[in-house]
């Protein structure tokens, strides 16, 4: 178990949320706003893919790695190579470098066909050779109009397979139309780590400030913290359209005290004890 201040989960930021800026800007941001993790997604940023360099990084700002994202986006698609499962291999090698005890990853894609098809019995057989947790991703259906196209094998939906370790992330969730809290319900303790944001209606994966969406960021919190949740929370949110490092760190900074504003536990008096 990792945790934060007493009483609550570790709250970390994912590199992707200060895009276009870089994986150095995003520990610097983390630094400077107060969280206490950082999940490095390896993506096109050249030094998100040096595993000294990560290390570097988390040295000198004095944050702790909660997560390594493996390349698993559209456009990650040829960073360590196209071998899908050698991707997933150098993730959990990167994350056993800088002391990172999970890799996030998303479930294939419908034309992988190959490697979707051992997928699951394939991300169990790498947790055992490498002692790191795999957390599967919620992804959603891509819809175009008023049709929902199942781009994701063996599917979108981490709770109807049986991963050991998965993550909700809520701006995939607004997208599915998917109530997080259910779907948490449902994994109960395979639910290891979160990426929370936001998101609404939209068919585009918004990746909203949490509490700027619909989809009840405030009430999953709610519902982690009721329940004990033992994992990483990690923002992860689009801050593209920030103009200034102001305006992105003031999101980063919001993202922030949403978090510990609504993990914070809040104990139930019981009927008669009020004063």
């Amino acid at each position: 178990m990792t945790t934060g201040a007493p009483g609550r989960p570790r709250i970390g930021l994912s590199t992707s949320s200060v895009y276009p800026e870089s994986t150095a800007h995003a520990f610097a941001y983390a630094a400077a706003v107060g969280y206490e993790a950082v999940e490095v997604m390896v993506g096109i940023d050249a030094l998100s893919q040096q595993v000294d360099a990560v290390r570097q990084l988390s040295e000198h700002h004095e944050l702790p790695i909660s997560a390594i994202h493996a390349p698993c986006l559209l456009f990650t698609q040829r960073v360590w190579g196209v071998e899908p499962w050698g991707k997933l291999e150098r993730s959990a090698a990167m994350a056993r470098a800088v002391g990172a005890e999970v890799v996030v990853v998303h479930p294939p894609f419908r034309w992988q066909k190959e490697y979707a098809r051992d997928f699951v019995n394939g991300i169990a057989a790498l947790e055992e050779s490498s002692g790191i947790a795999f957390a599967v991703e919620n992804m959603y259906p891509w819809r175009a109009s008023r049709r929902r196209m199942e781009m994701y094998l063996p599917g979108w939906d981490p709770s109807e397979e049986p991963y050991a370790n998965t993550t909700i992330d809520l701006s995939h969730a607004a997208i599915a139309q998917s109530d997080p809290v259910a779907m948490a319900e449902r994994l109960g303790p395979r639910l290891r780590h979160v990426h929370l944001t936001d998101g609404t209606d939209s068919a585009k994966d918004e990746h909203l400030v949490p509490g700027r969406g619909t989809i009840g960021a405030d009430a999953f919190l709610h519902h982690l913290a009721a329940g004990g949740f033992a994992g990483e929370v990690v923002l992860e949110i689009n801050t593209r359209r920030c103009t200034t490092r102001e305006e992105r760190e003031a999101d980063l900074r919001a993202s922030l005290e949403f978090a510990v504003e609504h993990l914070a536990v809040v104990p139930v008096v019981p009927a008669g004890d009020g004063g």
